[in-house]
């Protein structure tokens, strides 16, 4: 039943891009739950797919149509395996970001300010010894 479904070009593009194959898509149809009775107790048109490399599986029963709903369900994974991929980039960045931030030598102007508030410190500490009285 898979080699009929009429796939958009759009989809069909999106899936190759991120590496999404019909093979690789396990396709069941099941009957759905939720009102509508006797038809929907009757009909298998909800749509069960699991994505084998990722493990993503998405179940879709948003139309009356059989369809509609592999149509809708292959949209959806796409949807999953995008969000993922955007995610590990990100996370990506922001570790390359922190490692750039923790190898930054801080500016001649910051220097200076540490030093000074170290002359500071160290001035406090030395105000709080006993008072020496000097013998000439």
């Amino acid at each position: 039943m898979g080699s009929e479904l009429p796939i958009p070009e759009e989809l069909e593009k999106k899936m190759s891009r991120l590496g999404i194959k019909e093979a690789d898509l396990v396709e069941r149809f099941i009957r759905g739950s939720g009102p509508g009775g006797q038809k929907i107790n009757k009909t298998s048109s909800c749509v069960q797919i699991k994505h084998l490399i990722s493990g993503i599986e998405v179940k879709c029963q948003k139309s009356r149509s059989l369809m509609t709903n592999r149509i809708k369900a292959r949209i959806m994974i796409c949807t999953y395996v995008e969000e993922r991929e955007i995610k590990k980039r990100k996370i990506r960045r922001a570790e390359k970001e922190k490692e750039r931030r923790r190898n930054r030598q801080p500016s001649q102007r910051q220097k200076k300010i540490n030093v000074e508030n170290k002359r500071k410190k160290g001035l406090k500490k030395r105000m709080r010894s006993r008072p020496r009285y000097d013998t000439e």
